[in-house]
């Protein structure tokens, strides 16, 4: 839970801020995949209210603020720094860290920064959305996963704070407990859950993400690890290993209260060799678990069709991950007019499992032998989509210029163009065309046929 003691100075804020996120070494920062501190996407269309529309709606889905490593991960860095400090008899010039660098990373927990990455959130949710919080309370979930769960609290006390303050930019909260309930659905295995797969379709699997990227690897790794191994003799570091020294940069600069200065992993590589790592992470995901896996988009179209009884105030019609005791119930899944502001709290692969049940990239194509950057890809890449404190946006609009409301999605400042909504101007997508649109993640996907056979 944040505490006080992280009360922030502007000047100290400069890196991170509640609207524009994460934007200090952008050269390197921003092509850390997955492992990105959330950062504003530039956007064609104006991610601003359109002029002659009033908000009447908006649903936040979050992935959990920044974290030290997994543990399995956690594990192999750390064998992998012994083992270049017993083998490599001295560091000279932007090695010369390594002399002294001991591995002090944990596992798991959420980091003093990615704590204040969500208070953030909170606050900019709140500023973005201040007309609709006069008379509306966020209702708030997450998945069960402590660091899930301490994302939501941290950022329902961001979002508590600003309301109590007016909005003045106030960096924490003024009290330790939840402003807000939350409610939390369990993770464990077999538990219906649609902000975190629990194995509930049995033939899903993410090889496809290990595959793709081991063949993009090879088509950039080899110069990196000839530079590495000269200038570490007897280091011995093989291409995957080339990926935790750079996931460390990511790791090592997060571990920071601020996130700053960038850790000397950082500077071990260069621009061209990020966008390449950026764009191998991004297949990961795409190729794991969004478009580019069979079952990826089915995975996760629970979630599309809570949002549906949301935007719509009907009940949830759905028959793969939805926990129809907590959706039937009003307490634990309310719709209807007194209902406006939602937000949910997630992991990256069941963000990407619902970006691609959402349709947002459909049409787009992930090469694995060559690095594409996201402005050619539609704007697809990990960084832009699922980073630390990633966020999605659905928001619905009464606007003089249409007879029915109209809906836009908005991935971390970035508008979505919603290419498959019929009818769809500037992002802004009829209400019944958005429904009407959305007949895969209705239909439960390939829920029946793929997962169980």
């Amino acid at each position: 839970m944040i505490h006080a003691n992280l009360v922030r100075t502007q000047a100290a804020n400069l890196c991170d801020t509640p609207r524009d996120g994460y934007q200090c070494a952008k050269e390197s920062s921003h092509f850390w995949g997955q492992y990105s501190p959330v950062y504003r996407v530039d956007s064609p269309i104006p991610d601003h209210t359109p002029s002659d529309c009033s908000l009447t709606f908006a649903q936040v889905l979050s992935r959990h603020g920044a974290r030290d490593p997994t543990m399995g991960k956690t594990l192999l860095y750390s064998t992998l720094i012994t083992r270049i400090k017993t083998n490599v008899k001295s560091f000279t010039g932007k090695y010369a860290f390594l002399a002294s660098y001991n591995y002090s990373l944990g596992a798991d927990q959420l980091t003093t920064f990615g704590q204040q990455q969500l208070v953030n959130e909170g606050i900019f949710f709140y500023e973005r959305y201040k007309e609709l919080t006069k008379e509306h309370s966020p209702f708030v979930r997450s998945a069960g996963q402590a660091r899930v769960v301490e994302s939501a609290r941290n950022w329902t006390q961001g979002f508590q704070s600003a309301k109590l303050s007016g909005g003045r930019h106030q960096r924490h909260a003024k009290s330790a407990s939840d402003p807000y309930p939350i409610l939390v659905i369990s993770e464990d295995d077999g538990v219906n859950n649609t902000l975190s797969d629990t194995n509930l379709c049995p033939k899903f699997s993410s090889a496809g993400g290990s595959s793709a990227q081991a063949t993009h690897l090879e088509t950039w790794v080899r110069p990196v690890l000839k530079r590495l191994n000269s200038d570490l003799p007897n280091a011995n570091v093989t291409a995957h290993e080339v990926i935790y020294l750079m996931d460390l940069c990511s790791f090592s600069t997060i571990s920071a209260t601020t996130g700053y200065p960038l850790s000397p992993f950082c500077s071990l590589f260069s621009e061209d060799e990020w966008h390449s790592y950026d764009y191998f992470q991004s297949l990961g995901k795409w190729y794991g678990y969004g478009n580019g896996n069979p079952l990826g988009a089915t995975r996760q179209v629970g979630w599309v069709n809570e949002l549906i009884a949301r935007l719509t105030q009907s009940a949830v019609i759905d028959h793969t991950t939805v926990n129809h005791t907590l959706d039937s119930n009003p307490a634990t899944f309310p719709i209807g007019e007194k209902h406006k502001l939602f937000a949910d709290f997630s992991h990256d692969n069941d963000m990407t499992n619902i970006i691609a049940a959402l349709g947002l990239y459909n049409g787009t194509s992930l090469p694995v032998d060559s690095t594409v950057p996201a402005e050619k890809l539609g704007g697809y890449s990990a960084s832009w989509t699922v980073p630390f404190a990633g966020r999605l946006y659905v928001e619905k609009y009464k606007c003089s210029s249409a007879q029915d409301e109209l809906v836009r999605v908005v991935v971390n400042g970035r508008v979505n163009e919603l290419k498959w909504c019929k009818g769809a101007s500037a992002g802004l997508c009829l209400l019944e065309n958005f429904v009407s649109g959305l007949s895969f993640a209705r239909a439960g996907g390939l829920w029946q046929e793929k997962c169980f056979s």
